[in-house]
Formats: C-alpha cells, structure tokens, sequence
C-alpha cells in the first residue's frame, strides 16, 4: 500500500527527498547529499511537470535520465565552482597527516590544556592541544609535535625549537663575536 502511494506520487516523493538531502547537507558538507538531493529534486520537477503531458513509462525514463545527467552536472559544477575554497580547504587530516603543521594557540595550551587553531586543519581547523612543558601563550605560533590519535594534539612553541641549524647558528654567531672582541683589544 505504502509502494503503491509513494509510485503514484513518485514526483513529489522524489522532489521531498531531494530537498531533504539538500537540507541535509548543511550538516554535513561535502557534497555528500548535495548532488544526489539536486539530482532527486530535478528528476521530481521534470516528472511533475511531465506528468501532464507525457506517458507513465515515458515520464519515468526521463526522470530517470535527469537523475544521471543532474547528478554528473552537479558534482562537476560543485567541484568546479571550488565551493569548499581551494583545493586543500575542507580536506580532512587524519592524525598522522597532522605531525609539522603550524598554527595560533587561541586558548592558553598547558600540559593539560590548550587550543590551538592549524593553518591548514580541514572542516574544523580548532584542536585541543597539550604542551610538551611549560605554558605557551594565545598568539603564539606553535607546530605539531605529536598528533596524538584523536582531536588532542601535543605541540611546542615554534620559537622554542632548536634544531641542529639552530644551534649551529648560535656557535657561529658566538665565533663572530668573539672574533669582534679580539680585534677590539688588538
């Protein structure tokens, strides 16, 4: 009873679902629902206008050509379009993808607490973060260290980090002025 109601209604069916998916997708973009619900939606216009003038059988199959020809214009125009905001926007990282990326702390990160907004972090670009020691302040610029395995991350200060070129540096420098210091009192 209810397959023959939703047949006899197919249109409308389809035009409701459509529409639904589209609603759909504001909670959670992607273009998941997106396309198929412009597709469904299209496909229940055509067959409700349709209706007045064509066949049942005719009507389904282009309904149904509407569906694949909605579909593929859909997804095509979505991605050309660039709706997302580039091509790495809206892209999301799993956490081992997360080791080395830069971002702001917006809430003060501890060894307990923190947040921290990543430069290129996906949908939702704000983690939780922790630090390796000691506190590092809001607006500091800080890199992943250890993407943890979750939405907690554990990052240090970039202006903390001394890597061998870094300490390289610092020994030229005090080479330099060291050398400065003999040539004054020479």
């Amino acid at each position: 009873m209810v397959f023959d109601l939703v047949l006899t209604n197919l249109p409308l069916f389809l035009i409701l679902v459509g529409a639904g998916l589209i609603v759909a997708e504001a909670f959670a973009p992607g273009a998941h629902f997106f396309v198929v619900g412009v597709a469904l939606f299209a496909a229940g216009l055509v067959g409700y206008l349709g209706a007045f003038v064509l066949p049942g059988t005719i009507n389904l199959l282009i309904m149904s050509l509407v569906v694949l020809v909605a579909s593929v214009a859909t997804l095509w125009a979505y991605r050309e379009l660039d709706l997302m905001g580039g091509p790495s926007k809206g892209k999301t990282k799993d956490s081992s993808s997360l080791r080395g990326s830069t971002g702001r702390v917006t809430e003060r990160v501890t060894p307990t607490q923190g947040e921290i907004k990543l430069e290129e972090g996906g949908f939702n670009p704000y983690y939780k973060a922790r630090s390796l020691d000691g506190e590092i302040p809001e607006g500091d610029e800080v890199i992943v260290v250890d993407p943890g395995g979750g939405n907690v991350v554990t990052v240090e200060s970039v202006s903390r980090i001394r890597d061998d070129i870094d300490r390289e540096l610092e020994r030229d420098r005090e080479q330099q002025r060291s050398r400065e210091r003999e040539s004054e009192t020479t």
